[in-house]
């Protein structure tokens, strides 16, 4: 397995260095803040969000392709391992931080065995539509679960209905005061996100609410603070569970796997195309194997390439992932020289960074888009969402591929299906199939629009007698369109012979047009060619119907 080292490094001159270098620090301003309250999301201890945007991050410039890539703690996987957790150990214990060291680990092995075997086209499976449904279910979630903090309130279920309900139900006891602080917060990075998206609005918050804490004590006045954070580097180790608890991690790893493909894969696309780039999504997967294994080894949790935070890197100026780099260095300053400040930090305030961090994963117009053009899409959309709230994102996530590829097999099962038919100027046009209807005076042109397949070949079949039984004079002849035909298996290649023979003996001539050759050796194989005969088959649609009339053949353009 072949690999270049630094390839979303390269190339960099020192006017390069020094815009991605700014734009490190700009983008470490923003972040610092977000990866604490990721860590809020994973039930871990505060500083391990720090982690994530350290080795990590060096992991994968390391290794990676992507130049535009960031790749670190997601509330996505973070939800996703955090709702699994929580039911084997308390969040932030030191058998809950190995659990999740683990479970990256186990990630980490899963994304390696993928780039081995080349599977970055995994990816592919898990739709656009499902995936803003899904990060939309994500959003309503993480938000629902900020709340208790925002509000004051203790809330100890991980499920989203139950915190609904003892929100619900605690309303009386809010704590005021916690509620204006995080009310504060959040209107003004929302605000400032719309009129100066650049400003380091989150990182002022916590640099301002640590201030006020400290000199004010808020812990004295009934407002939760974070505690003492403990600093410097992370502590090189393996993550120590028994092997039950690691097969026990083996689906929650593969769900944190699936998502980090699925978001990676259409991150590190968008932005490559954003800037006429080519992408190598496999060598993309050795990197974030990597990052993943950084982080299970430094005491952190799940990383992923975070479609928010490349965003953010990409409007500070990064073009590469020297930005990326400098980033880690911020990270390494702030554990190394001020993370004892941070256990003045209200939970409060976290909480509202986490908040809007989850208001932005609802994409309200991309779903009003999908609703426009494809009703049909947007109900999958909401579907996957429904069901990450009401059953939890691990499972939303299984299920969101489940509706993706059950889609793609729908549109097989049921295919469009024409009939070319004249139109009062005596032109053949394609219409949807309906009984009834002929091209010409004992003539049918039939065209099925996908593969033939065991799942579809009775319509193939139904729909061509029914065609043939109710036209309204005799057909002789019977051409199928076979232009979207490409494949064909045993099942549907037993149906055809049988469907040819039964015509035949019927006295109606079966001819196919457009064959192509991967549908001819499949013909060959599945020995159709000699019920229909060698001399029925045509590589274009003009020949077939110039072997029944030769006067047909200008009737359409098909």
């Amino acid at each position: 397995m072949a690999f270049e080292l630094f390839r979303g490094v390269r190339p960099l001159s020192r006017a390069s260095a020094w815009r991605d270098a700014l734009a490190g620090v700009q983008l470490a301003s923003m972040n610092v803040p977000q990866l604490l309250g990721y860590a809020r999301i994973a039930g871990m201890p505060a500083v391990t969000g720090l982690y994530t945007g350290f080795l990590p991050l060096v992991a994968f410039a390391l290794f990676g392709a992507s130049r535009h890539l960031v790749v670190a703690a997601d509330s996505a996987t973070a939800t996703i391992f955090a709702s699994r957790l929580t039911t084997m150990a308390a969040p932030s214990s030191a058998e809950y931080v190995a659990l999740a060291g683990m479970t990256a680990l186990l990630t980490a092995v899963l994304l390696l065995i993928a780039r081995v075997f080349r599977l970055g086209f995994l990816a592919d499976f898990l739709s656009r539509t499902v995936l803003a449904g899904f990060l939309t279910g994500v959003g309503v979630q993480v938000g629902v679960a900020m709340l208790g903090d925002m509000l004051g309130i203790a809330v100890n279920s991980r499920r989203t209905v139950l915190q609904i309900k003892q929100i619900v139900t605690q309303l009386g006891t809010i704590h005021w005061a916690t509620l204006a602080i995080a009310v504060v917060v959040v209107a003004s990075i929302l605000v400032f996100k719309k009129v100066r998206p650049r400003w380091p609005v989150p990182l002022v918050a916590v640099v301002g609410s640590i201030a006020a804490s400290a000199m004010l004590n808020f812990a004295g006045h009934g407002i939760s603070v974070i505690g003492p954070v403990q600093g410097g580097l992370p502590r090189i180790a393996f993550p120590a569970v028994d092997w039950f608890q690691m097969i026990d991690l083996l689906q929650v790893a593969a769900s944190c796997f699936v998502i980090i493909v699925a978001q990676s894969a259409a991150t590190s696309r968008a932005f490559a195309e954003r800037y006429g780039e080519r992408t190598d999504e496999d060598a993309n997967l050795l990197g974030l194997a990597a990052a993943n294994a950084a982080a299970s080894f430094s005491g952190a949790f799940v990383v992923n390439g975070s479609l928010t935070q490349t965003a953010m890197a990409d409007q500070a100026g990064a073009r590469s992932q020297f930005a990326q780099l400098v980033f880690a260095g911020v990270v390494l300053v702030v554990l190394l020289f001020f993370s004892r400040l941070l256990q003045y930090l209200p939970h409060c305030v976290l909480a509202a960074i986490v908040f809007t961090i989850a208001v932005g994963l609802v994409n309200i117009r991309q779903l009003i888009d999908i609703r426009r053009e494809s009703p049909g899409e947007f109900r999958l959309a909401v579907t996957t969402a429904l069901a990450v709230v009401v059953i939890g994102v691990e499972n939303g996530i299984l299920i969101a591929i489940g509706l993706s590829l059950l889609r793609h097999v729908r549109h097989s099962y049921r295919p469009h299906t024409m009939v070319l038919v004249p139109n009062e100027e005596g032109h053949w046009l394609p219409e949807p199939a309906q009984a009834g209807q002929l091209t010409a005076p004992g003539l049918i042109v039939y065209r099925f629009g996908a593969d033939l397949f065991y799942a579809n070949d009775h319509l193939f079949v139904d729909e061509l007698r029914a065609l043939i039984d109710r036209a309204p004079t005799p057909v002789h002849c019977v051409v199928v369109d076979a232009g979207a035909i490409t494949d064909l298996d045993y099942s549907a290649g037993r149906a055809v012979i049988d469907l040819c023979s039964e015509l035949g003996e019927r006295g109606v001539k079966v001819i196919f047009g457009r064959v192509n050759r991967y549908l001819l050796s499949d013909m060959d194989r599945h020995g159709i060619t000699p019920i229909v005969g060698r001399a029925n088959i045509f590589p274009t649609l003009h020949e077939a119907l110039a072997a029944v009339r030769p006067d047909l053949e200008s009737r359409t353009d098909t």
